[in-house]
């Protein structure tokens, strides 16, 4: 591992960390228990921007690029949950941590829960947000029209990339205005993230998550057969997705605490990064300092 550089968020060292196939593009800053911040589409580890310095002060956050996003690797395959789960977790152990809190949101949900159900002892506590896990028991409400129109547009192999090449910036910035109820995110993580979508490859390893879909659905069926969460979990919805999180994971978990924020859209950690100190700063057991709020 070596550190390439800092960023514009005080106190962030980024790395670049071997894990197994993939090389990923690690922000590392404080001291203490580990807590691994994985984001989702369309977002780059920069989406924790307002909340890693109110945890650093009493955790080290680890926050990478996933696999096919921002500066990390862009394989052609593996972006399942459960290679996602594997990244994770070699992530972990390539830094020198036995055990972390996880808390993951979009895309980086289903791998997190894959993670925690299977390594129990690694994963101390798990915060779940605007995610579903697949098909699992408890999504049907949301469901009953169907998935959201551009599930089926970036799923089709090829498409989407060979479509919106050139116009990513309008493409990515709907999801962000949408994700925040029309408030927006700062023009510099904006910038970083179009950035991270632009070109043809970058495109298609975003879309690969969605292309990867089936294949999750199937290892969280078979997964959650047999196995349930032990750890204390906090599952926070907002809108779109709402309670259909909490009502999935009711079942599956021993000690769960749901929350719904108002007013808040779906990139909860840009959007409204107060109220999600707020719960989730003493759910990890730590006191933070305050933190600014639109």
């Amino acid at each position: 591992m070596t550190a390439t550089s800092t960023h514009l968020v005080p106190g962030v060292e980024l790395r670049r960390v071997p894990v197994g196939d993939v090389t990923l593009n690690v922000a590392l800053a404080g001291n203490g228990p580990a807590v691994l911040l994985l984001h989702g589409f369309p977002h780059t580890w920069r989406l924790w921007s307002r909340v890693i310095g109110p945890l650093a002060a009493r955790h080290r956050v680890i926050a990478p690029d996933l696999r096919g996003f921002g500066a990390s690797d862009r394989p052609t395959d593996g972006y399942d949950a459960a290679t996602l789960a594997g990244d994770a977790e070699q992530l972990l152990a390539a830094l020198g941590e036995t055990s972390a809190s996880v808390v993951a949101i979009d895309a980086g949900v289903p791998g997190a829960f894959l993670l925690a159900l299977g390594r129990p002892a690694l994963v101390r506590r798990l915060v779940l947000m605007e995610s579903l896990l697949g098909t699992l028991p408890g999504a049907e409400g949301f469901l009953a029209h169907g998935a959201p129109w551009w599930f089926g547009f970036h799923a089709v192999p090829g498409l989407a990339e060979s479509v919106l090449t050139g116009n990513e910036e309008r493409y990515i910035g709907w999801f962000l205005d949408a994700g925040t109820l029309g408030d927006g995110v700062p023009d510099d993580i904006r910038a970083d993230f179009v950035a991270a979508c632009t070109g043809g490859e970058a495109l298609r390893s975003a879309f690969s998550y969605y292309r990867a879909l089936p294949e999750s659905d199937r290892q969280l069926h078979r997964a959650t057969a047999t196995g349930r969460l032990t750890m204390p979990v906090m599952a926070v919805g907002a809108h779109p997705v709402g309670d259909t999180l909490s009502r999935q994971l009711a079942p599956l978990t021993d000690d769960l605490t749901s929350h719904q924020l108002e007013d808040c859209g779906h990139i909860v950690p840009l959007h409204r990064p107060r109220a999600l100190l707020d719960l989730v700063v003493p759910f990890l057991g730590a006191e933070a300092e305050p933190a600014a709020d639109r």
